[in-house]
């Protein structure tokens, strides 16, 4: 999701959205500790979605 769509979403949408990718880095920590992550740069992709979802939601308050 590219910034400029980020911040086109209201505060509870940011929200929503952050809720699911910590979800998300939670499930792909797990994999990577049991060894089954296939894929190790979808972990690095999604903490960066989240940082950017973060910040946009700290800038709107």
């Amino acid at each position: 999701m590219k910034v400029h769509e980020i911040r086109e979403l209201n505060v509870d949408e940011l929200n929503g959205k952050i809720k699911d990718l910590q979800d998300q880095v939670f499930r792909l920590r797990i994999q990577k500790a049991m060894g089954q992550l296939d894929t190790p740069s979808k972990m690095r992709t999604v903490r960066r979605e989240l940082a950017r979802l973060k910040t946009v939601l700290k800038e709107k308050r």
